[in-house]
Parts: C-alpha cells; structure tokens; sequence
C-alpha cells in the first residue's frame, strides 16, 4: 500500500509532510482535499518535501498526502499531435471544456489523451511473432501530416505475440495485443507511460553529420545546426527570440515540432497558442498544428509545473525520435525555468549558489541537453531518429557572463547570441556573427559538399573573413574616420556591408525571404564573394574606388535575396554573368590608352 501522510508546514508550492515512511524520490501524490498534484523531491526520515504543480492557497497543516507510488509520467500514443499541454500534460483545451474559460480549477484532473475517441489502428505484424522493445506492431494515421506507429514499450521483455487486434478502430485503453515473456503476459495498448525524469534507452547514438535547415542564412551558413544537436539563443529583451524561435519552428525540416511556453509572460503565450493554428506547413500546405505539440506554462501559473515542463516535452519529443522522426524541440525560455528552480530550492531552505541558484543548476541544465541526439532506436525495423534542443535564454540586461547562460554554454554546441544593437537598427535574425559561434560547421560540411557545392566551406571561410577583418577595421575607423583607410580596406568595408544587407539580414515576413533553401544561400554567398574578388582585382589594375561603388549590378545583387525566388535561381547566375561582364567593361575602360 503506497504511504499515507498530512502536511506539517506549506511554503508557496512547497509543502512538508509525515508519515511518508516507504514512500520515493520523484514519486507522484495528492495533496490535500482537492488532491493537487505534487512530486517529492527530498526525503528525511518519514518526512517528504514536496513540490506541489497547482496553486496551494488555502492548503494548511493536518490535510491528507497520498503516495500513488508512481513516478511523475507522461501519457505516449494518439491525441497527443495538435494538442496544447501544461506542463505536467494536462490538456488545456479539455480542461477549459470541463471548468470554463479563465484560469485553471485547483485538483482538476483531465486524461492527456482522449479516452472516448477511437483510432484507426493497422497492424504490421501476426500472432506467433517474437517481439521486443521499441519494436513496431502497427500504425495510426493520427493526422494528415504524421503517422504514429505503436511500439512496445521500452520497458516490456521480449517474448511471443500470442494476440494481436485486426485492423479496426480501438480506443486507447483497448487491449490491442498481448505478449507472452519469460516473466508472465504483457498487454499492448495504443499508449504507454514513461517517467519524464528517465531518457528513453536507445541503441546507439550517431555522428551529428545532418544539418538542421531552417531557412534562415545567418544560421545554416554560418552556425549551422545539426539534426540531433544542442543550442540555445541568449537575448535581451527585444531582441528577437520568439520570432526567432517562430521561425526554426515553421521551417526546420523535421518532421515533429515541440514548443514550450516555459514561464514567459501569458500574452506572449496567447500569442503563440493564436498564432500556430493558424501557421501552414510550407512543404504541404497544411495546418501546421498537424504536426505540432505546444506546451504552455506562463508565469502566472505554478512554479513547480514549470520546473517540469521541459522533462515532459523532452519526453514526449523522444517518442516520436523512437518511431524515426526527426523531432525538433524549442524551450522558451530555460531562464525562467532556472527562476523556479531557484524560487522551489529557496523554499526548502537550501544553500543558494551563484546569484541564488542551487548548486546543481548546471547538472539540470546537463540532464536536459544532454536527450538531445540523432540515434539508432530500439526495435525492428532499424530506423533512426533524432531529438533538436534549442533553448532561449533570457539574461537580465542581455548579460552574457549571468549563470544561466554561461552554464548553458557548457552544454551547447551551437549559440546564437542576439545582440540589442543589431535589434535596434532593425537588423533581424539579430544574431551577432562575431560572438556566436557552431561547432557543427565541419561535421555537417560534407552534406553541404555532397548536395549543394563542394566548395561550401571555403566559400563560407572567405566570406566570414570579411565580416570579422570589418570588425577590427571599424575600430580604427571609429578613432580616425572612414576617410583614414586606404581604398582597399574601404573595399573590404564595402564588401562587408553587403555580405551583411544582402545576406545576413532576412524578412521573417516576406513572402521570399522569409525561407532560403540551401541552394540559394550558396549562389548569393557565391556571387557576393565573386563581385568582392572582382572589385579586388579592378582596384589593383588602377579602376578608382568610387566607379566600383557606382557600378549599377550593386542593386540587383543587393534585391536578390527577395527577387528571385527559390525556385528561379538561375537568376543568380544571370547576375554573377553580368558583374563579371561590368567588371570587364569597367576594366578595359580603365587600362585603355587615352
């Protein structure tokens, strides 16, 4: 029998209670009369510390505590595409149906999938067959966009399919099968349980040698990311971030989106709940929805739900990875969860570390980068699958060096620093391509060699010599005046500019440019570099500086990333024709004989 115990001391969304003898670490209570849900988190003697996920105003001394004995677990099969969850995935769409609009009931209690609807399950194995974890025994076209394919729990034995439903229309708590192990029968529903606080195991993990293509240049040229990878966006406020993360979201190529609403502000939230039904898919045509999960946890709702929010859309992410998808998760932001790690840990009275977090702020932060992965799953048949992490952070003041971000980049191999200067001047994605950084850039430049061209790498090294000789030129410039360099460094600073209007800067909004395939990307990073070495070689030959600047193929190479579309880029090499031609004629005019 799980223990029964009373509360002895409330403290916000802590609370202490006795006679907890026998009771877990992270096991899932009820807490009080209305059974809110709570986790414990620390044990002393019979005496639990518990971090209650709903408010606890009006809880006091003497009310009941029960143990489910069950850890904190999240419900995995159909229903789970299109829905929004809190973050301890209770469906708030059915919550709102149940209570009304407004804000959340105390002790209201909402299956994560529906129970009552029915699916169409198919079958893709027959009775007698062996079967293990992770291996697939049938499908459910969940929507239009996803196929989710019932698997055996990672946590059954092997053993003998002695039953197996025929194709037909189930609901999830239907037997649809039954495995015989050493260890006894094993019923197959259409869902399973797993803790959040438990990776799921996996065969083997892979190489991160597939780019993540999101369509935006600053980020697949320069900081790539890799299918399976790590990164995280630090910005002040303003700066960008949930524009930002708006766009990977839409645009990446994977196959499951994940966004979680991690304590920002609850109209930026209902931004986002408004905002993505209304999204289309850019490679369908369909709702985007049809292939998303949103988690929302706004900073008006409980603390501890916050601090588990990520663990619950990691896991659902890695259920989807072990059915071969490429998932991508987006965390907005993990600075607000670090806030209500820091608010929970002060409540137990532990020693604060830097600035108030608890000591083991950078092992959490490990423990949720670290499921992140591109691996072969378990199960037959062999597919692999990968889980994208991108968390935002949100530093007071845009300070880079405070806790959260600086034990972030302990974890992350790519970082995307928006800068509040950039954002100013209304250069958007504002992210800063001398402080940011990707260790992913040669690991995925062979697909880039392989499927776009295969001198990529060079193309991007030359082009981003640029950018940074113009940042150390600029100081002299701001001592001196532009007027103090000679005209080959005010070439340089020329090309820079256009490398940074014409290339790094994009219009999230516009029909265009919103989305750049990497085909494009290489073609204007190609003919930017080509116009720079041109210019280089005319000025040598005697051409004057300011005929180079007035040459008039400087606009069309400046519009093309939004006048030719993606899929006219012929276009590019159109243009790349006539500066070569305009530099020949600009040339021959200068070394001819008066």
């Amino acid at each position: 029998m799980p223990p029964k115990g009373r509360i002895i001391w409330v403290a916000g969304p802590a609370v202490r209670a006795d006679g907890m003898m026998g009771a877990k670490m992270y096991e899932t209570v009820y807490v009080g009369e209305e059974r809110l849900i709570g986790e414990i988190i620390k044990l002393t003697g019979d005496i639990a510390f518990i971090q209650v996920y709903e408010n606890t105003s009006g809880l006091k001394p003497g009310e009941p505590v029960v143990a489910t004995g069950l850890p904190l677990s999240v419900s995995l099969g159909p229903g789970m595409i299109g829905s929004v969850y809190d973050g301890v995935q209770r469906p708030l769409d059915r919550i709102a149906e149940t209570t009304g609009s407004g804000f959340i009931k105390r002790g209201v209690q909402v299956e994560p999938l529906p129970r009552g609807k029915k699916w169409r399950f198919k079958p893709v194995v027959k009775k007698g067959d062996e079967v293990g974890p992770g291996d697939i025994i049938g499908t459910v076209q969940e929507t239009p966009l996803i196929e989710t394919k019932i698997m055996v729990p990672p946590d059954y034995k092997p053993g003998k399919l002695t039953e197996i439903a025929p194709e037909g229309d189930y609901t999830v708590e239907d037997v649809i099968g039954e495995v015989e192990s050493k260890e006894g029968r094993q019923e197959l529903r259409l869902y399973h349980r797993w803790p959040v606080r438990r990776a799921r195991p996996f065969k083997g993990r892979l190489n991160p040698e597939v780019p993540l293509i999101t369509g935006m240049r600053v980020i697949d040229t320069y900081f790539p990311m890799a299918k399976g990878g790590t990164g995280c966006i630090p910005g002040a406020f303003g700066t960008g971030k949930t524009v930002t993360l708006h766009s990977l979201a839409k645009w990446s190529d994977t196959k499951v989106i994940f966004h979680i609403g991690c304590g920002e502000r609850g109209n930026e939230e209902a931004e986002v709940l408004t905002k993505f039904p209304e999204l289309t898919d850019p490679s369908t045509g369909r709702p985007l929805m049809e292939r998303t999960v949103l988690i929302a946890n706004t900073s008006n709702m409980p603390v501890a739900a916050r601090e588990a929010s990520i663990y619950t859309g990691v896991t659902m992410a890695e259920f989807f990875r072990d059915m071969g998808y490429d998932v991508l998760l987006v965390a907005d932001s993990t600075s607000r969860w670090a806030e209500a790690l820091r608010e929970i840990s002060g409540r137990l009275e532990e020693m604060p570390a830097e600035e108030g977090y608890p000591s083991y702020l950078a092992s959490r932060l490990a423990e949720f980068y670290e499921r992140a992965g591109r691996v072969t799953v378990l199960g037959k048949p062999d597919r692999i699958g990968s889980v994208t992490l991108v968390g935002a952070v949100s530093p007071p003041g845009g300070d880079f060096t405070e806790p959260v971000t600086t034990h972030t980049m302990r974890f992350i191999r790519t970082f995307w620093a928006l800068d509040a200067n950039l954002a100013y001047t209304r250069h958007y994605p504002a992210i800063n391509w001398i402080t940011s950084y990707s260790a992913y850039v040669d690991t995925v430049s062979r697909w880039w060699h392989e499927n776009v061209g295969n001198d990529w790498l060079n193309v991007r090294y030359d082009t981003y010599r640029i950018l940074q000789r113009e940042e150390e030129l600029m100081e002299l410039v701001r001592l001196l005046g532009p007027e103090a360099l000679p005209d080959e460094e005010k070439l340089i600073l020329d090309a820079a500019r256009m490398i940074r209007e014409g290339f790094l800067q994009q219009n999230a909004y516009d029909e265009v440019d919103a989305y750049c395939p990497p085909q494009k990307q290489y073609k204007l990073l190609r003919l930017l570099l080509r116009f720079h070495h041109l210019a280089e070689e005319a000025l040598h030959r005697g051409v004057p500086l300011k005929e180079i600047r007035s040459l008039q193929v400087i606009s069309k190479i400046m519009r093309a990333k939004y006048e030719v579309r993606n899929e006219e880029l012929h276009r590019i090499d159109e243009i790349v024709q006539e500066v070569e031609r305009q530099f020949s004629e600009l040339t021959a005019k200068a070394v001819s004989p008066l």
